[in-house]
């Protein structure tokens, strides 16, 4: 990992995860950036207040992560959030890179989920799950390993019990999504190009933080420090 730096000035990094189990790789080079169709970047996103936003105006103007979520009752996503919370909008900025996530519950859950995982950043809903379906985002649990993730605190007993805990205490007794969607990680723009599309084949096959900010030319974060693991 290197310190602070511009977006790298080499052919973009344009490797496409497949469900499968061997990741089909798309070879690097001037004309390797996928498009993105125009149709998926016309679909809506909900922000926190409800307002609706074209997905591809997110990255129109500038790079993005754009982190696609399980959803937002999952103790896996709330911990791998709260770990991208941890990214200083200094060290983004200084990549001209915008992090963005994205989950599919209603949009009444994005500032409890904001303030239970203190994420700052950017974030919105495709509630009717569109885009994850034109995306190709998987849904089901595909039985992969996925090694040991460097962003996940709880045991699945623990954390199981956090997020049904969660559900019956909330105001609204839901799953904050569909449970069987899986999530991903793209790099995006400007305009609507793909650099690099990961599809998670389960729960636990998101991408480590830092593999992805060094695609974008952002600075190594630190992860080791943890608040305590799960206060119910």
């Amino acid at each position: 990992m290197q310190g602070a730096m511009a977006v790298p000035a080499l052919a973009p990094v344009t490797r496409q995860v497949s469900s499968r189990a061997a990741p089909a790789l798309v070879p690097s080079g001037p004309e390797s950036v996928l498009p993105l169709a125009a149709a998926v970047a016309e679909l809506p996103v909900l922000d926190a207040s409800g307002r609706r936003v074209q997905f591809g105006t997110l990255f129109r103007e500038r790079r993005a992560v754009v982190i696609f979520v399980r959803h937002f009752l999952c103790y896996i996503c709330k911990e791998y959030v709260e770990d991208l919370a941890k990214i200083p909008k200094s060290f983004l900025q200084e990549a001209n890179v915008a992090l963005i996530v994205i989950g599919q519950s209603s949009y009444h859950h994005i500032e409890p989920f904001c303030k239970l995982t203190g994420y700052s950043h950017e974030i919105y809903v495709d509630p009717e799950r569109e885009i994850y379906k034109r995306l190709g985002m998987k849904r089901g649990e595909e039985i992969a390993s996925s090694g040991q993730s460097p962003h996940i605190k709880s045991n699945i007993l623990s954390g199981s019990i956090w997020s049904l805990w969660r559900a019956v205490t909330g105001p609204l007794f839901d799953f904050q999504g569909d449970p069987v969607q899986q999530g991903g990680t793209l790099i995006l723009g400007p305009g609507h190009n793909i650099h690099f599309i990961h599809r998670d084949r389960n729960r636990l096959d998101h991408k480590p933080i830092n593999s992805v900010l060094q695609l974008v030319g952002v600075q190594h974060v630190d992860f080791t420090s943890r608040s305590s693991v799960i206060h119910v």
